[in-house]
């Protein structure tokens, strides 16, 4: 009887177009669409600020070597246009009007410190909010910097090496697979319940509200079928609404790898595929869940109080913002699936599935999460039940 009940209503969940919308076919298209665009705009950014000429405004009152290694620097890191300037004042000021990014102050005294072999105070000005403008001043800076000090070791027959303690290398024992986890894994989960969560509102709104409004509700508790096996039957909708909204967000993840290839790097590719394997789904699926049942336990008892669609909506919408919130947890570097962090609802499944992508799961942990959402979601079944079964609260 709950799967006929199951059977009617997500017939007629599939006629909505809002779910269908809301459940398949945003969660399938939106990162695709999401990614293509970022794609896109990044590496046009990044193609015009490595062509784009950079305007160095010069303040120097002497004509000495600084100046002539700066206009000698190579091309190979980035266009420039030096033009000379009198004073800081003015300098500034062309920043701040855009008609300069750079500025340069070289002391009076330069050649004189660089005779006697004394550093010389250099003062680059920028603007904070022009990105990468005074990265570019500091590279043609080093460039020269690195030229002078070879040429002063030179100079006092020094062996570079000799005064070199040690050359530092670095070798990273994390795997792609671990990097792209502990950096990006947070985005994932994110997804998953943001789509979820939306998966799950619309088909509760219309299955419990909906009918009150439209007077088909009456019409099914009449038959004599328990009412919570209704329950379930409506429930069980709801659920799988927000569980084919996250895979189809998981669909729309990988057609965004394989169609589009905005992953270009092979080796990240590949950790990619490996994690998107059957064993890392299955488990993404035994986290979601409890944690879906848990969006649908909640969201049920307010759908069969309200009044209307709209006052429904009006409700359940910010729930979303709770729902988000700690959702985010997974994007703060740091913060990882422990014992206190196991027992907080939401917050344990994103670090969970953020676990889990990185293969660094443990699983007495992934127990306590799975054991309190489980709990949760009991509990919010049993207070949907509790609702339900009013009178007052079913029938307008």
């Amino acid at each position: 009887m709950i799967f006929t009940v199951f059977k009617k209503e997500l017939r007629d969940t599939l006629r909505d177009r809002r779910t269908v919308m809301m459940m398949i076919v945003i969660p399938t298209l939106v990162f695709p669409m999401i990614m293509s665009i970022f794609m896109s705009v990044s590496e046009s950014f990044e193609k015009k600020a490595a062509e784009k000429k950079v305007k160095i405004g010069l303040v120097s009152n002497q004509a000495g070597s600084l100046e002539s290694d700066l206009l000698k620097v190579p091309e190979a890191l980035g266009k420039k246009e030096f033009i000379p300037f009198t004073d800081t004042i003015s300098l500034v000021k062309a920043i701040r009007s855009d008609s300069i990014q750079v500025g340069i102050y070289i002391p009076n005294n330069a050649e004189q410190l660089k005779r006697t072999m004394k550093p010389i105070s250099v003062t680059v000005f920028h603007d904070g909010t022009d990105l990468g403008m005074k990265e570019r001043a500091d590279a043609y800076l080093t460039f020269i910097q690195e030229n002078w000090k070879r040429e002063r070791y030179a100079e006092l027959k020094i062996d570079e090496a000799k005064i070199t303690p040690f050359i530092l290398e670095h070798s990273n024992v994390a795997s792609s697979k671990e990097m792209i986890g502990k950096l990006a894994g947070g985005f994932l989960p994110y997804l998953f319940i943001a789509f979820g969560f939306m998966g799950c509102m619309f088909p509760a709104i219309d299955l419990f509200t909906g009918e009150k409004e439209r007077s088909t509700i009456e019409t099914l508790l009449t038959t004599p079928v328990p009412r919570w096996k209704i329950l379930f039957g409506k429930m069980g909708v709801v659920v799988l609404s927000g569980l084919l909204a996250a895979t189809f967000n998981l669909l729309g993840i990988y057609l965004s790898i394989e169609v589009l290839n905005i992953v270009k790097d092979p080796v990240v590719l590949q950790a990619i595929k490996d994690i998107l394997s059957p064993t890392f789904i299955i488990m993404l699926y035994a986290l979601l869940c409890p944690l879906i049942i848990f969006f649908a336990g909640i969201m049920i008892p307010i759908a069969v109080r309200a009044k209307s669609f709209k006052e429904a909506q009006s409700i359940i919408s910010p729930l979303n913002l709770l729902i988000i919130l700690p959702a985010m947890v997974g994007f703060f570097p740091g913060v990882e699936l422990n014992e206190v962090t196991a027992l907080i609802p939401v917050v344990n499944i994103v670090l969970a599935t953020k676990e889990l992508i990185a293969g660094t799961l443990e699983w007495h942990l992934v127990a306590m999460a799975f054991g309190v959402m489980v709990l949760l979601a009991v509990i919010a079944i049993m207070l949907s039940y509790r609702k339900f079964e009013n009178e007052n609260n079913v029938i307008s």
